[in-house]
């Protein structure tokens, strides 16, 4: 075995306290963060020396899953399963005081507590932390969650996130109020029609879509550039063509799984998937995407459009729209995958049956009032939350309101309605 790895292993047994477990296997795997820079992990599987591998492939009870990241030395996760640990003087919090908890989770993550993580939900026996800049909020947020037994013995650890350091921060004096950011209020109140499962009915519900108001008052970061962190490339291109073509599509496997060797992994070579696509990448995706459709959707001419690319473990993902959207909660969308050494569509993903469950329901009742009345019913539960967000085109984090509802108001009736109980 590479000394390297022998040493991360020795480290990682010392560490947690693995006297009474041997290692059953470990493997690297990478993945490239919102900053475009390649991670590289050591996971492992330990076992109890009196434990085998279960008859369905399952990892027995107790099995401790550890992952460290190779460059910062830092452990992304520990997880006993079952929440059973037979590690020998490993981590422990004998008081269980919170505040011991969150000494030893600064320790292992370098964070300050306040200033870069805070407590978030407390309950018997675990703990969970958000990301935070000095308090405030973070988008996309990173995540630290801790759990131990009765006797003060870890059983979960797990860091999710980027947590920056203060110099990716573009520090500011939040300025904005609600009253400064109306306009964009009112223009982000929708008519949307919301399923409910429990009356196999749909109902037309005037609701706030949530967007983030940068300090200016008037540039903002749509929710939907956050919610997925990756960056993408914009293409926002309508196909069309005059007829379809005779060749079938063959579909073909997907491979998510990378073989990493161990000169890569400690060299912390850049993942292709960090590598920006190209303009003859872009056009020969393009290609690729109109000669899927013409032989998969050949009556679509016109109906699609190509809104972004991505990298993604070996592939380049296109996503795509349908240029007609209805009201519903839930949009049609296509990702065709596409090969990234030969730009040829090689498999695809339709939402098509998922949305196709509620053509079973009922349609409510008519709208029956205006935005205007809506807006008005719901103006004094508006939200507007500072949050620090990362913005792809200055790569950095800027301060910003997140302006959100948690109420709609049913279009039929008028009703005000907690939008978590749709």
């Amino acid at each position: 075995m590479d000394v390297r790895i022998q040493e991360l292993i020795d480290f990682t047994k010392t560490k947690f306290g693995l006297d009474n477990y041997y290692l059953q296997r470990h493997q690297f795997y990478r993945s490239v963060n919102i900053f475009n820079e390649t991670d590289y992990i050591l996971s492992m599987e330990w076992f109890p020396n009196h434990a085998l591998q279960e008859d369905d492939g399952s990892n027995p009870e107790g099995t401790a899953s550890i992952e460290i990241d190779l460059k910062s030395r830092k452990f992304k996760s520990a997880i006993f399963v079952m929440g059973k640990s037979y590690a020998k003087d490993g981590v422990m919090f004998a008081n269980l005081h919170t505040k011991d908890i969150i000494k030893w989770v600064e320790d292992e993550t370098g964070l300050t507590y306040g200033k870069q993580f805070q407590i978030y939900k407390e309950d018997e026996g675990e703990i969970h932390f958000k990301e935070c800049i000095s308090g405030i909020d973070v988008s996309p947020s990173g995540s630290i969650e801790v759990k131990f037994n009765q006797e003060g013995q870890l059983t979960f650890f797990a860091v999710n996130g980027q947590f920056p350091t203060m110099e990716m921060i573009i520090k500011e004096t939040y300025s904005l109020s609600f009253e400064k950011v109306e306009r964009i209020a009112n223009e982000q109140l929708k008519l949307i029609e919301f399923p409910s499962f429990e009356q196999k009915k749909i109902f037309p519900v005037y609701a706030v879509e949530e967007i983030y108001v940068m300090n200016d008052q008037t540039s903002t970061i749509p929710f939907e550039f956050i919610v997925d962190v990756r960056a993408f490339l914009q293409i926002d291109k309508t196909l069309n063509w005059d007829k379809p073509t005779n060749q079938s599509f063959d579909r073909k496997e997907i491979s998510w799984i990378e073989d990493i060797t161990t000169e890569q992994a400690f060299s912390f070579e850049p993942s292709p998937d960090s590598y920006p696509i190209l303009k003859t990448e872009q056009e020969k995706c393009v290609t690729a995407v109109h000669d899927f459709l013409r032989q998969e959707y050949p009556k679509d001419s016109g109906k699609w459009i190509l809104k972004t690319l991505h990298r993604d473990k070996g592939y380049i993902h296109a996503i795509l729209r349908t240029n007609k959207q209805d009201n519903r909660v839930f949009q049609r969308k296509l990702m065709i995958m596409i090969d990234a050494k030969n730009l040829q569509a090689v498999n695809y993903m339709d939402n098509k049956p998922m949305l196709e469950i509620y053509d079973q329901f009922q349609v409510s009742d008519k709208v029956a009032i205006t935005k205007e009345e809506a807006y008005e019913k719901l103006k004094s539960l508006f939200e507007l939350k500072p949050y620090y967000v990362y913005d792809f085109k200055q790569k950095q984090y800027v301060l910003c309101g997140k302006l959100d509802c948690q109420y709609g108001v049913n279009a039929s009736n008028g009703e005000v309605i907690a939008l978590d109980d749709l």
